[in-house]
């Protein structure tokens, strides 16, 4: 197969994989109108344990759990048990579009942390990128004129915590065991959110615990298309097809919910999905392979229900 052929396939797989993901978004939201967000997350990672299991059989490398950098996984267990929780909640309350634009400032705060956490060394020219980005989430929020909800701090509070854990994993995804860096995340989910599950816990009609068990399947056949989009084509071409994910959700919300996004959201996520744009463009150009934490993120936030794209990857590398 040819560059452009592996190219042009890895982007289709991609784009399939982050239209599969926002379809589970759906669910999330849909499912949001009638259970608690821990509810949803403790069942999303109980279905989804026996599809994580049987992808690891053929795995017998790794034999125990224990962390070589406790703190460092501790805190990213933390971070993504917030992320699910912050993720969820903006999904069930707040317009699809709206969430997604306030989630994809991801790749900003990834750049910012990026200095403290790597050490990096950030430039103008991505600094520019970033404060434009953040321009772009001002203009979604128009907190002038619009009252800031605890839905868009909860998206806000996702996106940081998942470009945190993005970021601890590529400072000791070298050097820590995958097993641990994945499974950490769904055993503390299940937990941390299994008595607040139990304290909210509302009974589940049948088709909704199909609605659940459809979450696991779409997860997990997303995470697959995905690996396969980075297996077959260069991470440069694959990357930008994650704000895909944007006219899902817009059209989902259209057909779905009847939410139509107002000039203002859109140009907003115009500008969010511009700058992140930027910075993937800046990182493909620059030599040093350890300076690209945001081209590194393989896929959206770590919420801990589907293992991490990147820590497939280097697994099965």
């Amino acid at each position: 197969m040819s560059k452009t052929s592996a190219n042009r396939a890895g982007a289709l797989f991609a784009l399939l994989g982050f239209a599969l993901f926002s379809a589970h978004d759906v669910i999330v939201k849909m499912l949001g109108d009638t259970y608690s967000v821990f509810q949803i997350i403790f069942f999303s990672v109980l279905f989804s344990f026996p599809l994580v299991v049987l992808f690891h059989l053929p795995d017998r490398n790794e034999d125990n759990l224990m962390p070589h950098h406790p703190i460092w996984v501790f805190v990213r267990t933390c971070s993504t048990v917030i992320t699910a929780v912050a993720a969820f909640y903006a999904f069930s309350v707040l317009p699809l579009a709206q969430a997604y634009a306030l989630m994809f400032c991801m790749p900003l705060l990834i750049t910012v942390l990026a200095v403290p956490i790597l050490e990096e060394q950030v430039g103008a020219h991505r600094w520019a990128a970033v404060t434009l980005g953040f321009v772009g989430v001002l203009i979604v929020l128009r907190p002038a004129s619009t009252a800031l909800t605890i839905g868009h701090v909860a998206a806000l509070i996702a996106a940081f915590c998942g470009a945190l854990s993005s970021l601890i994993v590529r400072k000791i995804g070298n050097e820590e065991r995958t097993i641990v860096l994945m499974l950490y995340p769904m055993f503390a989910n299940l937990i941390v959110l299994g008595p607040l599950a139990a304290y909210s816990y509302a009974p589940i009609a049948l088709e909704d615990i199909v609605l659940l068990g459809c979450m696991a399947v779409l997860g997990f056949l997303a995470m697959l298309c995905i690996i396969k989009a980075y297996r077959i084509g260069e991470a440069a071409v694959v990357a930008p097809m994650h704000y895909s994910q944007m006219l899902w959700a817009a059209l989902y919300g259209i057909v779905l919910f009847q939410e139509f996004p107002d000039r203002m959201t859109i140009l907003g996520s115009a500008v969010i999905v511009l700058s992140g744009l930027y910075l993937l463009l800046r990182e493909r150009r620059r030599k040093d392979s350890s300076q690209k934490p945001v081209l590194s993120t393989r896929s959206r936030m770590d919420i801990g229900i589907t293992p991490r794209i990147s820590l497939l990857l280097k697994r099965r590398s």
